[in-house]
């Protein structure tokens, strides 16, 4: 079994989608990475070698960020925007949709279950 990254490769998987189960490698960088090692990316993870599996190692801590360092980069940016106050910052505390949608009627994701609001009968009069 292939741990690369503190991930479990999964066995059955081509190289090339078995690195996409990193956080932080797609499609795209995962060709990349083969295609500089001219490793075959239709090779099955279980098939990779000891040296190959190294070698891939050693390009991802070397060129990219990935899992931990990745996701503390990535929380530290929103955490900035919400210090600066900026209006990205804003919609992020406010838990909005920050890059331009409606949510006049969509973005439930973001805002999450829809609440329901309780009308107050008007007082009878006697």
């Amino acid at each position: 079994m292939a741990r690369i990254a503190g991930v479990d490769l999964p066995k059955n998987k081509r190289v090339e989608i078995g690195l996409t189960y990193i956080y932080g490698i797609g499609k795209a960088v995962s060709r990349s990475i083969l295609s500089k090692l001219n490793i075959n990316p239709d090779t099955k993870v279980d098939q990779l070698s000891e040296t190959e599996v190294n070698s891939i190692r050693k390009i991802i801590d070397a060129d990219h960020k990935v899992e931990g360092e990745l996701r503390t980069d990535l929380s530290m940016n929103i955490k900035r925007l919400m210090d600066l106050g900026c209006y990205r910052g804003l919609r992020h505390r406010k838990s909005l949709p920050v890059r331009g949608q409606r949510t006049k009627t969509n973005s439930r994701t973001r805002k999450g279950p829809k609440r329901s609001t309780v009308k107050k009968k008007a007082a009878t009069k006697k």
